[in-house]
């Protein structure tokens, strides 16, 4: 398992590493400019086609994966399910031209391939009346592709900041890991070593500084590769709830649940519009505004980084109960209602100006 991590975590390192320098190069290729859109918090063109790295790095801890002997046939389903999905991501991230519905269905494709070919596929969720529905193949596919292509999304809308999204994925892999683990199962424990090395060997260029960005291309796979192993992992041992990987993922979730409901219900406007009112865009402008009078490149680029942490920590409000009671679904069930409660409290007490005082970072030194 060590081997196939650091296999994975040097390849994605040294990959990005090259698309850093050929992209610094050629600035026409795949480059994020600054002020490019409501989302956009940086302070100089990068490069956000990190999705590459992370994606050369996963097939590195593959073939390593493949002689020592594991399924062939099975990885190599695992990676076709995923091309779709990541070649989608990655059109956006160089092109700019492939919109949201097109990016959808390729999601939806690989969603299929994983689907027929893996048996990749929602049986249970704890619920007497969804499950009796997931015993009807029409309901399982149907549910199977809200879930994992929501799971997807759910990724990309918080890939807005250093580091977010890569270490909240990292964390999310090392979960799974170690519920594999603890179940004795040995391939998704290395999958999801895999996936953590990649990711790492990315997030060393990523954050602090924000050499490279995941772009649509990684934030897509690693949601992708996210829902898939824990859809794996459910399907394969009883013992685990449903509800354990639901609470790993409840933050990117609600984020996104939360954005559909802001938009189309509070403000009125169409769902897919972006905007800079995601809690992580709130967290930068209000929390850390007073951080420093300057809007120098370096002051621009200590605020973004700035902004991962709350988050990482925010997330193990539910990454720590879901780990330790990953077995009980009431238990669990529990908490995914305390996260949702917290998330709106901090996100309505930001938004009116009254966040605690004690979550405001304050240095008038520049």
């Amino acid at each position: 398992m060590i081997l196939v991590l650091l296999i994975s975590f040097i390849f994605s390192a040294v990959t990005a590493l090259m698309l850093i320098r050929y992209t610094y190069k050629n600035e026409d290729f795949g480059i994020d400019v600054v002020n490019s859109g409501p989302q956009k918090f940086h302070a100089r063109p990068t490069p956000r086609i990190g999705g590459i790295a992370i994606f050369i790095g996963f097939l590195a801890g593959l073939s390593i994966m493949i002689t020592k002997g594991v399924d062939i046939k099975f990885l190599g389903f695992l990676v076709l399910s995923s091309l779709p999905v990541f070649i989608g991501g990655l059109a956006e991230d160089i092109t700019k031209k492939v919109n949201a519905l097109k990016r959808l269905i390729m999601v939806f494709c690989g969603v299929t391939i994983g689907y027929f070919l893996l048996d990749i596929k929602l049986t249970r969720f704890d619920m007497p009346f969804i499950d009796a529905l997931l015993n009807f193949g029409v309901f399982s596919l149907a549910f199977t592709l809200i879930a994992i292509g929501g799971v997807t999304n759910a990724m990309n809308i918080i890939d807005g900041y250093n580091g977010l999204s890569g270490m909240i994925a990292f964390m999310i892999f090392t979960s799974l890991g170690y519920v594999s683990f603890m179940v004795g199962d040995f391939l998704l424990l290395r999958i999801n070593a895999v996936m953590a090395g990649a990711v790492m060997g990315f997030l060393i260029w990523n954050y602090p500084r924000g050499l490279i960005f995941a772009g649509d291309g990684g934030a897509y796979f690693m949601g992708f590769m996210i829902a898939n192993v824990s859809v794996l992992l459910v399907n394969r041992h009883i013992e685990v709830s449903p509800w354990f990987p639901f609470l790993l993922v409840i933050y990117p979730v609600w984020e996104t649940l939360f954005s559909i409901y802001r938009r189309r219900f509070l403000r009125g406007t169409k769902v897919g519009i972006p905007d800079a009112m995601h809690l992580h865009q709130l967290i930068y402008k209000r929390l850390l505004y007073w951080l420093t009078s300057s809007n120098g490149k370096r002051h621009i680029t200590i605020r973004n980084s700035m902004v991962s942490p709350y988050l990482w920590a925010f997330s193990l409000l539910s990454m720590v109960p879901a780990v330790l009671f990953w077995r009980y679904t009431l238990i669990l069930a529990f908490f995914v209602s305390v996260f949702i409660v917290i998330y709106i409290w901090l996100y309505w007490r930001i938004v009116r100006f009254k966040t605690p005082e004690w979550l405001i970072i304050r240095n008038h030194k520049n």
